[in-house]
């Protein structure tokens, strides 16, 4: 249910403010493969989450 919250309240905002979520998101997927690859990362599916919510955000910016 989150993530339908999620999409609508993406489908709201403007190309730019997707364009910096999408940075931040990127960012943050970063992050989590250096903290998975040094064997810190406690929750690997946060990696797929994180992925989705790009391609989706992605595919929200298209649709535009």
């Amino acid at each position: 249910m989150k993530s339908k919250q999620k999409i609508r309240d993406w489908r709201e905002k403007s190309k730019q403010a997707l364009a910096q979520e999408v940075l931040a998101l990127q960012e943050k997927l970063r992050s989590l493969r250096f903290l998975s690859a040094s064997g810190k990362l406690k929750n690997t599916k946060e990696i797929r989450g994180v992925k989705k919510d790009i391609a989706r955000i992605l595919t929200i910016i298209e649709s535009l």
